[in-house]
């Protein structure tokens, strides 16, 4: 007797469990009124800092996925990319635990079987419940790019809109932001009728969770898809090279575009990762590489960021028989705890310490140098700027210890100023003093002629903000 009332309890339990699994307790991500940034359905701010981890679903397994996700949580990402039907043979070789994720290769024929950890989509649940339960979202690619793209595609418009509605069924009340495309152009009408009936099928499914479109390097959303209604906001892929212009440019231009959408960069150059793919040549990129990439794009009007590494988005492990891509230098659970990852968050906290939705573009109050090679310079050593469109404060990105200056007497409204250094190796902030908002104001940053970044952060006097990256505007 007592064991079939244990067994009712257990199965009442089980029930409300995955109950409440089905709920979606992440908040809602909205677009602002301005249309430039990602907020929380309460109109707080939603800084979209992400991690690249597409093959996630595919090589990794419950254990690895707790540690990954507890690292990043820890280090402050809120949203993690990662691929449905994975770039690296996801079709063919199967997951972790030995299950793909289609019947006959058939994109209407999903490989799903009742009970837990019976199929290839548990797992996807699994990763997708561990992550929400964390408050990350995951920015969830249906398909990689060569499956809808490459040769013989996989998918067509009516079997595209039909895995659509499957996978949009599934999450449609989970924690995710929708990322279609992988790594592709849509360049011609068929590759835009196949993502625009994927994109159809998802929200006929009843998935209203947030829609954009991973493009391939040097690329952005808005180059083929800025007419597209299901196109929430433009994603870029300023790409694995290291020089500010013809990639991290770009994103002001995103920015600027008649059609007002948020951009985010959603693969700049991944820190460990050969640059330009041409290691005998150039090398391999470093913590100051992916620093640079987040504060050009976020001074260029980014709403967020995404920041990866070269280990991790493969999740490569000798040892458990995952074959290197492109030269990694690490195993994947060594490369979680690179300097580059823990310092991503320094510049969200930095945004976020003054008022947020005003922040715009400014690179005009950079006064060009004799030789502006050197300011506002060129290559890796590009000054770029953004401040409030209010006018109460200013941030210059200073990439190399070299004496610059700028002129804010349009930019602040007080003829008070405060400055500031704030450090983004690990966010701390020193005061420089107080200044006139007279003419050109010269500067240079804590550690002249060495290749060490810096932020100068210039506030009106009256506003009395805090120190940057210590307390929260959120207005």
């Amino acid at each position: 007797m007592k064991h079939i009332l244990l067994k009712s309890i257990m199965s009442l339990f089980l029930s409300s469990s995955l109950s409440l699994m089905s709920q979606n307790s992440m908040p809602d991500i909205q677009i602002s009124e301005n249309k430039h940034f990602l907020q929380y359905e309460n109109g707080k701010p939603f800084f979209y800092l992400g991690d690249t981890a597409w093959e996630l679903f595919h090589r990794l397994n419950r254990e690895e996925m707790d540690n990954y996700f507890s690292v990043r949580k820890q280090q402050g990402y809120n949203v993690v990319q990662a691929v449905a039907l994975s770039e690296v043979d996801g079709l063919n070789v199967p997951n972790r635990y030995g299950f793909l994720p289609f019947n006959e290769f058939n994109p209407e024929k999903p490989a799903v079987k009742d009970g837990d950890n019976n199929d290839y989509w548990d797992n996807v649940d699994y990763a997708v419940e561990k992550a929400n339960s964390l408050g990350i979202y995951i920015g969830l690619l249906p398909t990689w790019g060569r499956y809808w793209n490459d040769g013989k595609p996989l998918f067509n418009k009516d079997n595209a809109y039909k895995y659509g509605r499957f996978i949009g069924s599934r999450y449609k009340n989970k924690g995710v932001i929708w990322i279609l495309g992988g790594d592709r152009p849509a360049d011609n009408k068929n590759k835009k009728e196949i993502l625009r009936a994927m994109a159809k099928g998802i929200r006929d499914a009843g998935a209203k969770q947030l829609m954009t479109f991973h493009p391939c390097g040097g690329c952005g959303s808005s180059q083929w898809l800025n007419d597209e209604d299901w196109l929430d906001f433009n994603m870029r892929q300023n790409g694995h090279a290291v020089n500010y212009t013809g990639r991290y440019s770009n994103t002001i231009n995103d920015y600027n575009l008649k059609r007002v959408r948020p951009v985010i960069d959603g693969e700049p150059v991944y820190e460990d990762h050969p640059i330009d793919f041409n290691p005998d040549n150039q090398g391999f990129s470093t913590s100051a590489d992916v620093r640079r990439a987040i504060y050009w794009d976020l001074f260029n009007g980014a709403c967020g960021h995404t920041y990866g590494h070269h280990a991790v988005w493969q999740m490569y492990d000798k040892e458990a028989g995952r074959g290197p891509i492109n030269s990694p230098l690490l195993c994947w659970k060594d490369a979680i705890h690179q300097p580059g990852a823990t310092q991503m968050v320094y510049a969200k906290k930095l945004v976020e310490s003054r008022p947020y939705f005003t922040r715009v573009p400014a690179p005009e109050i950079i006064v060009e140098s004799e030789v502006r090679n050197s300011v506002p310079g060129a290559g890796r050593y590009h000054f770029n700027a953004t401040k409030d469109s209010k006018n109460t404060y200013a941030f210059v990105y200073v990439p190399v210890g070299r004496r610059f200056e700028i002129n804010l007497t349009e930019a602040l409204s007080d003829k008070n100023l405060v400055a500031w250094w704030y450090n983004p190796r690990n966010g701390e902030a020193k005061k420089i003093g107080k200044f006139k908002n007279e003419g050109n104001l010269s500067f240079i940053s804590p550690t002249p002629g060495e290749n060490l970044d810096w932020i100068l952060v210039v506030d009106n006097a009256s506003s009395r903000y805090k120190v940057p990256g210590k307390h929260k505007e959120n207005k």
